[in-house]
């Protein structure tokens, strides 16, 4: 029997055993070792060769990760570790470590129960670790530790045994600081990384050793071996004394929760439904004989199978056949086609798969990332993913020749469905397709891929920065007109207090909350009672309060003035950019008493066009995404690194020192950070190291709104005159 066919058919036979399944995402900065480190697990668990763990990058599947080094997609893989006589089912997803694709990382801790963060022992926690930490405590995942390349301290630092041991105190310590500061209550609870209780590991991923605390007692591999071995460069008798496998999965195995453990917590993190419904206990009880309750966190397109959804079945069991709904589209039946597991980049079909597992399924045509799946016609959704980063920069393409265009619309509308942190829209006036994303880097590979997997010839514009515009004072109320004159809508706009804006953005208030316990969220925050039980909408960070009362007809006609205002929303009169931080209240309305005289031609425009006038009232103004930027440079080179964020509009707030090198954190805004990458270098004699995160959306300067909103408009083919409020009230 193949290796292969033998690891299946020892995975298939642990899949309705619960207590033995660890879900488990392997998290990181960029280049800390996570790909490697996962492919000499898969070494050790007996699918791939041990000669070429390391070097065949399983789970960089593309060509592109594999060309550039770096992982692009998170990617799913199962395994059996034998543990304490037991075997148990690791099912593991490997997550990019770049900031531009932290939406996998956002989607694949919806999917897991324990993340094993992985650190650099000589660069220590960096700004992405932080980021990844972060999205894993929000999730209610446990975290374990790793900290890989420890070979480097002894090798390149030169550092003696009892200065190794020291290092490595403080990079657990800082993570635990990260942990308390994020969350002190599951820090008290016993999440707090502790080498004594074996919830941190240390060693090699290159070289295919570790060894922790618990496994040092079993193996008799002390730290003093590890030093020494490491100043011998004996590596193989490390890999073969105490290997990387066992070390990390007996880990993972003891100290991360089953489905059964994490299912009765994560639940109440993230669904807000009844749970005396039967779907309710079925899913904090993790029971395969439940109604059908899974989250779908990829898309994928297999050019023989069409879409292939991956989502964490969180109760009831799967089989071909299975008629499920996807929650909000229409209530149409989706039949599955085919249900499996990855292994890696390959699909492996399995005859049932019960609740508490990874499944990847063919036939929900209607689903998209984020969606809830389920044999209920009526279920409340999960919480939506909530990804810390926005699109901030945008690249027009288009068709080469004329005839790919229906082919490149296709593949447009592919990309938004695998990707929720692409954004896809048309520009109506010159016909070009936009696609927004997180970066250079991001942009750079979709539009890569358009041409090399998709078959299309395309040609883009060079990136450009997106802005959002957002309101400074209040005004109302404002009143908007039906063309025919027979309805009038009645707003007052104000900007959102940043309190609520960061709640909607941390999905602590969100639409698809019970009414009152986002009424109460919203007080608590601060918001007048009225107005918290009255929120009819939130799109982005906009709210719509309705605070008529008893008007005839309103009820029948509000889901078209919700329409109008978020026409209103999708683009702003100063620039045609997206409006975010507004409050909006209804205070009254008048309607025509025939319902032919109010229909969507009537309220829609008179909706849409009160808000763009009260938008221009209230001091309509830019805002522009911020990056956080961390550089690491020498001691000498600090002021060329400075400089670099200076000379950019940019601010720095702290300086760190570290023996001989020093940390400079500071931001800059998007637009003035092109070429930054090739300026920072030659600045520093290429001695510099950097990383950069997303860190919101900020005002424009007043001195440059007008120009930055002339250019904008040029671009867009608008007219160059900004439009006043009269315009939109005629």
């Amino acid at each position: 029997m193949t290796r292969r066919k033998k690891m299946v058919e020892r995975v298939t036979e642990l899949m309705d055993k619960p207590d033995r399944i660890r879900n488990i995402g392997i998290v990181a900065h960029i280049d800390h070792g996570k790909t490697t480190l996962s492919d000499n697990l898969l070494a050790g668990a007996g699918m791939i060769s041990e000669e070429l763990a390391g070097r065949q990058l399983f789970m960089d599947s593309d060509e592109e990760e594999q060309a550039r080094g770096i992982t692009i997609d998170a990617s799913n893989v199962s395994m059996v570790h034998t543990y304490g006589g037991e075997e148990y089912l690791i099912n593991m997803i490997d997550t990019p470590g770049h900031v531009d694709f932290g939406g996998d990382v956002t989607r694949a801790m919806r999917a897991v129960d324990g993340a094993v963060v992985v650190v650099d022992a000589v660069e220590g926690t960096m700004p992405q670790t932080e980021t990844v930490l972060r999205q894993a405590l929000k999730e209610g995942v446990r975290p374990v530790l790793f900290i890989n390349k420890v070979d480097r301290l002894v090798n390149e630092l030169k550092v003696d045994e009892q200065e190794m041991q020291i290092r490595l105190a403080k990079v657990i310590d800082k993570v635990n600081k990260l942990i308390k500061g994020m969350n002190e209550k599951m820090y008290n609870d016993g999440w707090k990384l502790d080498a004594a209780k074996g919830t941190v590991a240390f060693g090699s991923a290159l070289y295919n050793w570790a060894v922790s605390v618990p496994f040092m007692k079993s193996s008799g591999v002390s730290f003093k071996d590890v030093f020494e071995k490491c100043n011998a460069g004996d590596m193989k008798w490390l890999s073969k004394n105490s290997p990387l496998h066992a070390v990390l999965l007996d880990m993972v195995v003891k100290h991360l929760p089953n489905p059964l453990q994490a299912q009765d917590r994560r639940i109440h993190i993230i669904w807000h439904g009844d749970y005396n419904t039967p779907e309710g206990k079925a899913m904090v009880a993790c029971d395969p004989n439940g109604p059908v309750c899974m989250m779908v966190t990829d898309i994928s397109f297999d050019p023989h199978a069409g879409e292939v959804a991956t989502g964490r079945l969180f109760s009831g069991t799967l089989r071909r056949g299975t008629e499920c709904y996807i929650i909000g589209a229409a209530k149409r039946a989706n039949r599955l086609a085919q249900v499996g597991i990855f292994m890696g980049a390959e699909r492996i079909e399995v005859e049932a798969l019960p609740a508490g597992n990874i499944a990847a399924v063919t036939g929900l045509k209607d689903a998209i990332v984020g969606s809830t799946v389920t044999s209920l016609i009526e279920m409340t959704p999960f919480e939506s993913l909530k990804h810390y980063s926005e699109p901030v920069m945008t690249v027009a393409v288009e068709a080469k020749s004329m005839k790919d265009l229906p082919k490149l619309v296709e593949v447009l509308r592919q990309i938004a469905k695998e990707d929720p942190t692409v954004q896809v829209s048309i520009n109506e006036e010159t016909g070009e397709h936009l696609i927004s994303g997180m970066g250079e880097l991001h942009l750079e590979i979709i539009t890569g891929r358009i041409k090399r997997d998709k078959g299309v010839d395309i040609l883009t514009s060079p990136p450009i920065v997106v802005y959002r515009e957002t309101i400074t004072g209040s005004v109302g109320p404002v009143e908007g007109k039906s063309p025919n004159r027979h309805n009038r809508f009645y707003i007052e706009l104000e900007p959102m207090d940043p309190a609520i804006v960061k709640m909607i953005l941390d999905g602590e208030i969100s639409m698809n909350q019970q009414a009152i316990e986002r009424r109460d969220a919203l007080v608590a925050a601060g918001m007048d009672k009225d107005e918290a039980k009255n929120v009819k909408a939130i799109e982005a960070t906009n709210m719509f309060i309705d605070m008529t009362k008893g008007i005839q007809y309103l009820n029948e006609t509000m889901e078209l003035v919700l329409d109008g205002w978020r026409e209103a929303l999708r683009g702003g009169p100063l620039a045609d950019e997206l409006v975010q931080n507004l409050k909006i209240r209804l205070v009254d309305v008048k309607l025509h008493e025939d319902a032919i005289h109010r229909g969507p031609a009537q309220v829609i425009p008179a909706v849409r066009s009160a808000v763009k006038a009260g938008v221009l009232m209230a001091g309509d103004s830019l805002l522009e995404p911020i990056q956080k930027i961390q550089i690491t440079v020498p001691s000498e080179q600090m002021g060329a690194a400075t400089s670099q964020i200076q000379g950019r509009r940019g601010q720095v707030f702290d300086m760190l020192s570290e023996g001989d090198t020093m940390t400079i954190v500071g931001k800059a805004p998007v637009a003035e950070l092109f070429g930054f990458a090739g300026d920072i270098r030659s600045a520093t004699e290429g001695r510099a190291m950097w990383s950069t995160e997303f860190a919101g959306f900020e005002l424009v300067p007043a001195g440059i709104v007008n120009d930055v909103v002339k250019d904008i408009r040029k671009r867009k083919g608008l007219k160059e005159q900004i439009p006043r409020p009269d315009d939109y009230l005629a």
